[in-house]
């Protein structure tokens, strides 16, 4: 079976690792945000893809969510004391040993899906990683004041917490990476990760060609809440929601993706089982709704939700 999933970070790398356990000999591919990207001290830093990887070959940092296990910071330290970089952005040692590569990779002519696929082959992950593009479409906040932000200085520096007006995806004439559309016509089932629908999903369906994809797609496209109980699993969703409009519910994301079968994206959302309540209103809305255990703590509940997932998709 062919398997594709939309993802953002963290939440989607649990809700792909639970996946793999749970579709054993599937072929699975994640098309994964590059709206977080950005270039830092020369690098290019591309943290979903990052999260991704590093979560599927068994190195990523459980504790604190993002980057490697057993880091030190020692580079950063130094990049602080001569003024380079953003002093709020931490990167680590072993961290840079990839974006390294990565740049190298890019400044020898090399596009982001194959300099990817080589960081990628280094462990034995399971799920082939494609940047939703090879092109820079780097997401941008407008401040209510009416200023902008690059998103990883609204979203890290200042943990969301400036009042905004609009997200931007600047996508102009990028294109979807190689593999993605073949991707999604060729896939068996498509299922959205448990990430945030703003500032995760959203600037993978602006790449011009992805959304009309899925769209057309013979698959069945499944989502997953990133809201339990009107909160936000993790991270600051929240702030982003409220920014464009939507509220902080499991219901309220599955209206704003909205059914296929009515010109949306998806056709059916699985909710967790606190917010059974709501399916009647999302099944009105012509969304096929089930509540299962979202809470991901473990790779068994990150497999049964992913195995209640390719259920909802029959």
């Amino acid at each position: 079976m062919k398997i594709v999933v939309l993802s953002g970070g963290v939440g989607g790398a649990r809700f792909l690792r639970g996946l793999r356990s749970a579709a054993a000999g599937s072929e699975l591919t994640a098309i994964v945000n590059v709206g977080d990207d950005m270039w830092l001290t020369g690098l290019r830093i591309c943290p979903d893809l990052d999260s991704i990887m590093y979560t599927l070959a068994g190195v990523n940092d459980e504790q604190r969510g993002w980057g490697r296990v057993g880091e030190s910071e020692r580079v950063s330290g130094e990049l602080r004391e001569y003024g380079v970089g953003w002093p709020w952005f931490t990167l680590g040692d072993l961290d840079l040993g990839t974006h390294i590569a990565r740049t190298h990779y890019l400044r020898s002519g090399i596009p982001l899906s194959e300099a990817t696929a080589r960081l990628a082959s280094r462990w034995d992950l399971g799920v082939r990683l494609l940047p939703a593009t090879d092109d820079e479409a780097e997401t941008q906040v407008v401040l209510a004041d009416g200023g902008s932000l690059h998103f990883q200085e609204w979203w890290t520096r200042h943990r969301a917490a400036l009042p905004t007006r609009a997200f931007v995806y600047p996508v102009g004439s990028s294109k979807p990476a190689p593999g993605v559309l073949e991707a999604i016509v060729s896939a068996h089932v498509i299922l959205i990760a448990p990430s945030n629908p703003v500032v995760s999903i959203a600037p993978i369906l602006a790449i011009p060609g992805i959304r009309d994809a899925l769209s057309a797609a013979r698959a069945p496209i499944v989502g997953v809440s990133p809201i339990i109980s009107g909160a936000v699993v993790r991270g600051m969703a929240d702030a982003c929601l409220t920014a464009i409009g939507v509220a902080t519910a499991a219901d309220a994301i599955a209206l704003h993706y909205g059914a296929r079968s009515r010109g949306g994206l998806i056709d059916a959302w699985l909710v967790d089982e606190t917010d059974a309540a709501l399916t009647s209103a999302i099944e009105a809305a012509g969304i096929r709704a089930s509540a299962v255990p979202l809470w991901m703590r473990d790779l068994p509940s990150s497999a049964a939700l992913a195995t209640a997932a390719l259920a909802a998709a029959k």
